[in-house]
């Protein structure tokens, strides 16, 4: 196989940790091209023939090939996964699903504003408006998953699944910039069941196997 995609990006890192906790390795199972941003490669023509959007990550698997984060990490799982990450009932993969959802539609739509604002625009061109109005809806959000956490240990099926990665990638990106931007940021509200299951999954293997500090 084989993931096309820089390491820094969030979707690439879905499914990074996705493989990892199906127990498959870079440069071993799978190699990763970076590309996208300063590696470029995402413009080239041959690129394009495989992910017309010229986005990141692109996945192939032999004569498959595929965009999309969350429809890489659904096959991955459901290819080389005994239905512990994605259920194979469909009420209990609905469950699981609708927070992969959640997390690109709503919640990673509403905290990307703040993220592109503070880590990809010069200081003198910030809206500061908008990154805050962003990284305070995006709180809001997160305390829907805190509600959830403060009775489960995790997202779906009380045991970690794709949902986790999602959403922990996003949360994971909201307290970095609530410590990196701290003069430029409201102080979150205290969310301590998403702080608790947080902390748990970023100690697993896979989540450092994927995530750039």
């Amino acid at each position: 196989m084989q993931v096309y995609g820089r390491r820094s990006s969030i979707n690439v890192q879905k499914v990074l940790w996705c493989l990892a906790e199906l127990g498959l390795a870079e440069g071993r199972e799978f190699s990763r091209i970076d590309a996208g941003l300063e590696f470029g490669v995402i413009d080239t023509p041959q690129y394009r023939a495989l992910n017309p959007n010229a986005l990141v990550p692109t996945l192939v698997d032999g004569e498959c090939v595929l965009w999309e984060s969350n429809t890489i990490v659904r096959y991955l799982a459901a290819k080389y996964d005994a239905h512990t990450l994605l259920p194979s009932k469909p009420a209990e993969r609905a469950d699981v699903e609708r927070w992969m959802d959640w997390q690109l539609g709503t919640l990673w739509a509403t905290l990307r504003v703040a993220f592109l604002g503070l880590t990809r625009v010069p200081e003198a061109q910030r809206d500061y408006d908008a990154i805050g109005r962003s990284y305070r809806e995006a709180t809001r959000l997160l305390g829907i998953a805190d509600a959830v956490l403060e009775k489960h240990d995790y997202l779906a099926q009380d045991r970690f699944t794709v949902a986790d990665i999602g959403v922990g990638l996003a949360a994971h990106r909201w307290v970095h910039l609530a410590e990196r931007f701290a003069g430029r940021l409201d102080a979150p509200q205290p969310l301590p069941s998403l702080d608790r299951w947080l902390q748990a999954i970023r100690s697993r293997p896979a989540f450092s196997a994927a995530v750039v500090s």
